[in-house]
């Protein structure tokens, strides 16, 4: 009978936590201490690229979400097989609302109390929601050629729309910040209720530095939560050999890498708009990340230093939120205040390491005691 927990989806999921929560703080503050032409160098990998391209660093957010697509074959197999499909709808809608009520909590909406700077959907965890929604659905109630067929038909769509739609001076094949389809609808759906967007002499005014994009993008959004899930059903085939699996998952991750930035060279790999060929190109990273820790995790057994990832990974939720919506700094300065004359520059890296100690020693004392945030 083959587990039906993967140690080496909670180490990939926890290292891609400590990356977002620990990691890159500290690499941050410590960009402001170094003034060194080799630092710049590195800091290239824990930078995104500002538009088009793609560095280490934009692979962090669709892994979250690729790693919640490997997921669904092994939590939803059982309604699938029993035809018990009423309680595995109400276990998906309870897990987008909540998604969706925590990633706006994790903008400062919410907690702020202050209805002007409500932003409805500008979250990491709600494009988790939206693609986990379709994922789970099309697993639950179609054939695996159907979901493949839905996966390549929604980024065709997606690519379709931002080539041949054009809506005044926005889309026809613009991929520029500011004249893209996607921002059109963005704006034009969320209105003033797009992140950064204000309301000023009774117009909505839109934030300059703001090119993220969600409504059109969830069609993508979709297709990379269900590669993961593609994934999740090469994992969980007790037919196939641990070796086969391993060689299956790398050779699609290389054919998607090639083919995404094969199509880049026409629809160019952005991560704000969530390009079809930026889905391809991360997928296909996801799946070589993949493929290499199953192998060393659970085929191989290499998993004696690794509890410290999974008490990220199997809190992933809850490191989110920790590191996202409560400023640990105020207790971190009054700790280390004494320190700062003797540190200087690096006074902020200091901080920004207490501030992830804090957030990890709350994820560890929560593993021990077998506390899960789960949604």
């Amino acid at each position: 009978m083959q587990r039906q927990r993967l140690e080496s989806l909670d180490v990939l999921r926890g290292f891609d936590l400590f990356c977002l929560v620990g990691l890159e703080a500290v690499m941050h503050a410590l960009d402001g201490a170094v003034d060194a032409p080799w630092f710049d160098r590195v800091m290239w990998c824990f930078t995104h690229v500002d538009w088009e391209g793609f560095s280490s660093w934009d692979l962090v957010m669709p892994l979250f979400m690729f790693m919640s697509g490997v997921t669904i074959p092994f939590a939803l197999a059982r309604y699938k097989r029993e035809g018990n499909k009423g309680v595995a709808y109400r276990r998906i809608i309870k897990r987008v609302l909540l998604l969706w009520i925590l990633g706006m909590m994790c903008q400062g909406n919410l907690l702020g109390l202050n209805p002007e700077r409500i932003y409805l959907y500008s979250n990491t965890l709600q494009s988790i929601a939206v693609g986990y929604l379709i994922a789970s659905l099309l697993y639950l109630n179609c054939s695996m050629r159907v979901q493949i067929g839905v996966a390549v038909g929604l980024l065709l769509a997606f690519w379709g729309c931002m080539e041949w739609i054009q809506v005044g001076e926005f889309g026809g094949g613009n991929y520029t910040p500011t004249g893209n389809l996607a921002e059109w609808v963005d704006r034009t759906v969320l209105g003033r209720f797009r992140d950064g967007a204000i309301v000023a002499d009774g117009q909505v005014v839109f934030a300059s530095w703001y090119h993220y994009t969600w409504v059109l993008s969830s069609l993508t959004f979709a297709v990379t939560t269900m590669t993961g899930m593609f994934a999740g059903h090469i994992l969980r085939d007790a037919e196939s050999t641990p070796l086969r699996k391993c060689c299956v998952l790398a050779i699609i991750g290389a054919v998607l890498v090639a083919g995404g930035w094969l199509w880049g060279l026409q629809m160019p790999v952005i991560k704000k708009l969530w390009t079809s060929s930026m889905v391809l190109v991360s997928s296909g990273y996801c799946f070589l990340l993949m493929a290499l820790f199953y192998w060393l995790i659970d085929c191989k057994g290499w998993n004696k230093h690794t509890r410290w990832l999974k008490v990220y990974g199997t809190n992933s939720i809850a490191a989110y939120m920790l590191a996202t919506c409560v400023n640990f700094s105020s207790v971190s300065n009054s700790l280390l205040y004494g320190l700062k004359a003797y540190t200087g520059d690096f006074y902020p890296t200091l901080i920004a390491i207490a501030n992830a100690v804090i957030i990890y020693q709350i994820l560890r004392v929560m593993y021990r005691q077998q506390v899960f945030l789960k949604v």
